[in-house]
């Protein structure tokens, strides 16, 4: 029986018992599964699942909580799968399953395979998530490595909580940016040192040696007519190289947005009309101005210069714009720690547009991280390469490490512990777990142990209750961590899986212990059904893993 199931018993009890005249009929409409709160008490000695039901409806039927409370548990007692119902403290009602309703769960998560977990929370949500966003100037480092990590496993979250998600990396090809780029890369090809203020590094070297292969004419232009063409040419190898470094850390984006487009379609004067529509433009001092102060930004915003230049900020609110006639109610913005200031200002044309800044915007900032003991990049210079931590600590550790931390919260990789094969390092200690399941089901199958049989009353030690329970909690974990966009939420949920895990395989066989003669034993039912549970873990195990882009692997 999973929490839902529980959920959906005791609304099922509540509505009955208004059908009785025990409870008011108003209460009828609000006693669904979905009102119905289900959890996990925080002692297990207090049963397998607590519900506060009494507390939230006691009032409106005239009654104390523990009334209310003995009420429910009277009816809920002596219904298949329920073992107990106690009541405690204020009104608090503890479930105790019995070994039969609790370990059906098994069976329902191999069953169900990769879809166990899933969810609709979120359905009918549709959402925009814009993350990593680097200039194209040059490789991506350390300080894009946490956005890459927590956007994916966000966007695998919301997914399987049931919405409708676009990754879009924000390409910023335009501005004087990309001329220094270009500037940088002409100046490596004649031989000379790049320009001041200019990309230092061996990468813009290696360009400007790709770009003579490919166009081998240029090194014979002015350095002024080598810029559109070397402009270009640098932008696509270093895009690429980019893209490729996202593929190497299982990143994937549906869409890449190119700033230079919005220039170029005339996207930037289109949104400042639709503002301007929307009465609020203000020309002042010959500039055009965004009266975002009213709402609640620190200053207003010049959206064109008075020499008829557009600023950052209105492709910012064209790219907003953009979105929103993309299709994308909700739009969400994940920001480094230096992009404080861009949240007033961006919920701001959310408002200027018509849209509600607490709805269909949500902006996400995460905290600078560090590596002890890393090495700045030989081809970069003055950086720390995200394909060189890759290499360095492997995609798997690096990706689970970031993801077990709230995004807000500042974080110093361990290169040591992620690299050890310890129980003490996280990413270990949970793909551990899974190879170790994959590996108890390979010896199951050696000594003719299947899954041809179920009985799930067989699962009654301790461990198998503690582990089933955990694994229960599974899909509320994925609700809520894509609810809170929060990966770090399943990453600690599957250590506790995979510790729960531990225990029940060092105190059940799955396979039976030999005669004293030495002579196999019989399989019996709780052995076939043992694997069911080793087979359930290693499914849920495998699918957290999955939601945070890392691998599980089957032996280790």
């Amino acid at each position: 029986m999973k929490p839902e199931d529980l959920a959906a018993l005791l609304s099922a009890v509540l509505t009955e018992a208004v059908d009785a005249g025990d409870l008011p009929a108003e209460l009828r409409a609000d006693l669904t599964p979905e009102r119905v709160k289900v959890e996990r008490p925080r002692s297990r000695e207090h049963g397998d699942w607590a519900t506060n039901v009494a507390m939230q409806f006691a009032k409106r039927a005239g009654m104390n909580p523990r009334e209310f409370a003995a009420l429910i548990a009277e009816r809920l007692t002596g219904r298949e799968g329920i073992a107990s119902v106690d009541v405690a403290g204020p009104g608090f009602l503890n479930v105790t399953l019995d070994a039969a309703a609790a370990g059906e769960l098994a069976r329902t998560i191999v069953e169900a395979g990769a879809d166990y977990g899933r969810n609709e929370a979120l359905s009918g949500h549709t959402v925009n998530m814009e993350f990593v966003s680097a200039n194209p100037t040059g490789p991506l480092h350390i300080g894009h490595t946490r956005w890459a990590a927590l956007g994916d496993a966000i966007a695998r979250l919301l997914r399987a909580s049931g919405a409708e998600v676009t990754a879009e990396y924000y390409v910023n090809d335009a501005g004087n940016q990309m001329n220094v780029f270009a500037d940088s890369v002409i100046a490596r090809l004649h031989g000379r040192d790049v320009p001041e203020g200019g990309y230092p590094g061996q990468y813009v070297a290696e360009i400007a040696e790709q770009v003579r292969a490919d166009h081998p004419d240029v090194v014979d232009l002015t350095d002024e007519a080598a810029r559109p063409v070397v402009r270009e040419a640098a932008y696509q190898l270093q895009m690429q190289d980019i893209k490729d470094t996202l593929t190497a850390f299982g990143v994937r984006f549906d869409v890449f947005t190119s700033e230079r487009r919005l220039h170029e379609t005339g996207a930037i004067q289109q949104a400042v009309d639709r503002l301007r529509e929307q009465g609020h433009i203000e020309d002042r001092d010959g500039a055009v101005w965004l009266r975002t102060t009213v709402f609640g930004d620190d200053k207003d915003r010049v959206m064109i210069r008075a020499n008829g230049e557009p600023t950052y900020f209105a492709a910012d609110a064209a790219y907003y714009l953009d979105k929103r006639g993309r299709g994308f109610p909700e739009k969400v913005y994940l920001l480094g720690a230096d992009h404080h200031g861009y949240v007033g200002r961006l919920k701001a044309i959310a408002a200027a547009a018509g849209d509600d800044p607490e709805a269909n915007i949500e902006i996400l900032i995460g905290q600078l991280i560090s590596v002890n003991g890393a090495k700045l990049s030989k081809r970069a210079g003055n950086i720390i390469e995200l394909k060189d931590l890759v290499e360095w600590l492997g995609r798997d550790a690096l990706r689970y490490d970031l993801a077990r931390y709230p995004a807000d919260s500042p974080i110093t990789i361990d290169p040591e512990l992620l690299r050890s094969n310890t129980n003490d390092n996280p990413v270990y200690y949970v793909q551990y777990a899974h190879a170790r399941a994959c590996g108890a089901a390979r010896t199951a199958q050696a000594h003719g142990v299947d899954r041809s049989e179920f009985d799930a009353s067989t699962l009654t030690d301790p461990t198998e209750s503690e582990l089933l329970a955990q694994l229960a909690e599974f899909p509320a974990v994925v609700a809520s961590a894509a609810r809170l966009r929060e990966p770090h939420r399943v990453a600690r949920h599957l250590e506790v899986i995979a510790g729960a895990y531990h225990s029940w395989y060092a105190a059940c066989r799955i396979v039976p212990r030999p005669e004293q003669d030495g002579s196999a034993a019989d399989v019996e039912a709780v052995h076939h059904t043992r694997l069911w549970l080793n087979d359930a873990t290693a499914r849920v195990l495998a699918n957290g893993l999955d939601l945070l882009g890392v691998s599980a692997p089957e032996s280790m």
